[in-house]
């Protein structure tokens, strides 16, 4: 039973329900990588990449409670309970102990990377049945990217 209704055929609020889900999953889960290695880093670029860890989990916590927010909006329940993150993300798991700078910047280049490819999987099953989600998952996916880049930048 669905307590808020939607303009959409319940055809499109699948697709979309679920490509928003698997978007709040991947975001839910980013956000405790980052953290997890945020408070485990060691090594002398300790501090940028712990402020820089910091602007990841921002991004990932807003952009995971307007993912959410849409699927309400919809009249699909959001899921971002742990065991339902923990199944279902396509993130790997963070390291445990201390971990060296390098490697969490390897870390997270791996996690953004492929949380993006997911991200441009669901902009383009949500293309024709919603484009007011694709826009959200554009806006979002241009954000990942940013921080896929700076890592990245960071590595070489």
């Amino acid at each position: 039973m669905s307590v808020v209704t939607s303009t959409l055929s319940e055809a499109a609020r699948t697709v979309v329900g679920d490509a928003l889900q698997g978007a709040l999953v991947d975001l839910v889960d980013l956000s405790l990588v980052a953290k997890q290695v945020h408070w485990n880093v060691v090594g002398p670029r300790f501090r940028s990449v712990h402020l820089q860890l910091d602007e990841v989990v921002a991004t990932a916590r807003q952009h995971a409670d307007t993912v959410a927010e849409r699927a309400a909006a919809i009249g699909v329940t959001p899921d971002g309970r742990s065991a339902t993150v923990a199944k279902t993300s396509g993130i790997h798991e963070a390291p445990d102990g201390w971990v060296k700078d390098g490697d969490v910047v390897r870390t997270m280049v791996d996690a953004l990377g492929a949380i993006i490819g997911r991200m441009r999987e669901r902009i383009a099953a949500t293309d024709e049945p919603d484009p007011v989600s694709q826009d959200i998952l554009i806006g979002l996916t241009a954000d990942l990217e940013k921080h896929h880049w700076m890592f990245q930048a960071e590595s070489r």
